[in-house]
Parts: structure tokens; sequence; C-alpha cells
């Protein structure tokens, strides 16, 4: 039987779901309510606007849906856009890969702009492309912000002067699932008119939350957009707000107290020491792997991600085994490579409510693991390496001390 159920605890290392604090369970253990009734509307206008604030616009509306990562990009796509439009898109690892295959299945023109897995989406290619559009026949851009495949994280604020170089009115889409709420994200600031993640990534929650900002441009390509919508209809969301009761159909209630605790936690540690955790133990990471003499699947330290590491093994290595091993022996779930870098590649995931010796803790796990599956790894390189870092770089959350 391949199933074990190991002593202790399992070890969640994979880019989401992540682990969920003790806080957000005890917010979701709760009975079903009347969602019509004062109390759900009252949390959920509130959450609505709190949620601004992870996206860090004020101009920005949001949507709670019901739905994974996959829903909030099918929405985003449908509310904006008719079938026919042209769109630019950057395929740069699966979930890229996926996002296109849904554009393309929603009858949308995708003009696809590949990129080796590894390195980040094209954008001198974009700049081209948007310099010869002189009739502006492309619609939207769409952009991954954080590939998980891959741990390539892209600049969003260099597609912005693009689109804003050349004048152009293309609406700017962005996959923020891995990214928002653990990057540096300024929906405002960067101009983007669609924005969405998961609840099951740096939010710390369970799947099944798929959170959907627009900005006012994105509202108002809404209300000519061609495209089918029914679940996700944003008109639908906008008229209950208008009402004063928030929902057009029955909400994940336990999720929206989740949420809730969930943005607490966030607010509470700073969203910006947040940001700055992720990147110490992204940091770490990045030197651990490196003390094990291994490389990372990102080309570029450009491209660093600060929520995912695609570590690359050995060509005699096979990459498959690595997760197996850690799941049956360890008790620690790791990331598999996907598709181009499956078998080649694993990936740690170090998004989420997380600190230091969590890491540490993987880190060494993963020792054991790369020791036995016959790598020459020396044991504690890694950890010694990320512990020196993270002893020696100081975090902005103050001291418990």
């Amino acid at each position: 039987m391949d199933y074990v159920n190991g002593p202790g605890r399992n070890h969640l290392f994979v880019p989401g779901p992540v682990n969920i604090p003790e806080q957000v369970l005890r917010a979701m253990n709760r009975n079903n309510e009347d969602y019509r009734s004062p109390a759900v509307p009252a949390l959920t206008k509130v959450l609505l606007e709190d949620v601004k604030k992870i996206f860090k616009t004020t101009s920005g509306t949001p949507f709670l849906i019901p739905t994974t990562g996959t829903g909030a990009w099918e929405s985003a796509l449908t509310n904006t856009l008719s079938p026919g439009d042209r769109i630019v898109s950057f395929l740069i690892g699966q979930f890229s890969l996926l996002w296109i295959d849904q554009q393309k299945r929603l009858n949308f023109d995708v003009d696809v702009v590949e990129s080796d897995w590894g390195q980040g989406a094209d954008l001198e290619a974009l700049a081209s492309k948007i310099a010869a559009d002189k009739s502006h026949t492309i619609k939207a851009i769409c952009i991954v912000h954080n590939e998980t495949a891959t741990g390539v994280t892209n600049n969003l604020a260099t597609v912005r002067k693009i689109l804003d170089h050349y004048q152009h009115p293309a609406l700017f889409l962005v996959d923020g699932v891995s990214s928002i709420c653990a990057l540096d994200f300024r929906m405002d600031e960067w101009g983007v008119d669609v924005a969405l993640t998961g609840s099951q990534k740096a939010l710390s929650l369970p799947t099944g939350l798929g959170i959907v900002c627009a900005s006012p441009k994105a509202l108002e390509a809404a209300k000519t957009a061609k495209s089918v919508r029914v679940f996700f209809d944003w008109s639908d969301y906008l008229k209950f707000y208008k009402m004063g009761t928030y929902w057009p159909y029955t909400p994940s209630i336990q999720l929206l107290y989740g949420l809730r605790a969930a943005l607490d936690l966030l607010f509470e540690e700073g969203l910006e020491n947040v940001i700055a955790r992720h990147a110490r133990l992204g940091k770490a990471t990045r030197l651990a792997v490196e003390a094990w003499g291994l490389k990372n699947c990102t080309q570029k330290e450009e491209w660093f991600s600060d929520t995912v590491t695609a570590v690359v093994v050995p060509p005699y290595i096979d990459s498959v085994e690595i997760v197996k091993r850690a799941w049956k022996r360890y008790n620690l779930s790791l990331g598999l490579g996907l598709n181009k870098v499956a078998g080649k590649v694993f990936r740690i995931g170090h998004l989420g409510n997380l600190n230091e010796l969590q890491l540490l803790g993987c880190l060494a796990g993963v020792e054991m693991v790369l020791k036995d599956v016959g790598y020459p790894v020396k044991f504690g390189s890694g950890v010694a390496a990320a512990s020196t870092f993270l002893q020696n770089s100081t975090p902005l959350i103050p001291s418990r001390i």
C-alpha cells in the first residue's frame, strides 16, 4: 500500500496549499448560519474593504468567489473581454501554460510569447508588439506574476512602463496566486486592471476562495464584454453590493470567518513585514541549495521567487523519487517538477504563515532525502548556510523578548 500514515505531523512545504494557522482553524470551527441574516453581510462589508489592502488599491473593487485560482482566471477573462479579442500572454511554466489553455478554450485570439522554463517573461518582445500595434488590436496583457512551476517572478512595473510609454490602452491582467500577500504587489501604482489570488496560498487558508480585484477601467470594460459568464459575473455581485446583502448565491461562510482571521494575522504582523519575512526565507532557501551544490531552476537573480524554489537535480537522479521518499519516510511534502521539468526539479514552497525554524526543519529533511537517493550532500551544509543568514539578517517584526 502506497499510503502510510506516518508518525508526527505532516511537514507541508509544497508551494500551496500551505499550512493553516491555529487561529484560522479555530475561526472556521463554527456551524452554518443564515447568510441573509445581518451578521454575514456585516462581515462581508468589512472583508471587502480589508481585502483591498492586500492588493494595495484604494480604487479597486474586490470579489470573493467560492472557487479556486482557475475560476478566478476565468472570472478575470470573461468579465473584461469578448470572444476573438487579441491577448498577449506569456508562457514561462506550467501555470502560465494552463492559463493560456483556458484563454484559447474561451475563444480569445491568444498571442503567446514563450520563454525557456526558468526564464521570466520576454518583456522586450512585449515592447515590440505594443510598439507595432498602432491600431490597438491588443485588448489585454495576461501575465503570471510568480510562476510556481519554476520559481520565476516577473517584473510587473516594467509591463506598466511599456504600456504607458506607447500610450496603449490594453487591459493589464495579473495572476497573483502565489505572490499576493507574500511578494511586493502594487495594484494601483502598477496600473493593474485585474489581479487575482487563491485562498490556499500566502493567505494560509483552505482552498475554496478565488479573490479577484478589478480596477475602474476593468469594471467599465465589463459593461461591453460579450463573453458568456454566469457564476463568475461581476454584475451580479455589484447588484447585491448595492443592495447591501453582498451575495448573489450562498457564500462559503466558514471560509469568510477564516479569511477574517487570516487578514488579522497579516495586519498584526504588518504587510511589509510579511513581504520582508518571505524575502528572508526565500534567500535562506537559495543559500541552502547553493551549499548543497545544486542549481536553482530560475536562471537569473532578478527572477528569483521568494515563495518557491525549484531545485534542479543531477541527471542521474529522478526528482520524483526525492518527492516520494520525502513523503513516505519523513512525512515531508515537497513539490513535484511539472511538465517540461518533470523528473528534473523538485520544489520547496516557503510561503504563508511560516517561520525560520519550520524552514530549517524542511531543509534538514531535504538533506536526508538527498542522501537517501544517492546524492553526496554534506549533512548540515544547507541548514548551516540558511541558519547563518537568518541569524545575521534582522527581521522587521519586533522581538518578543
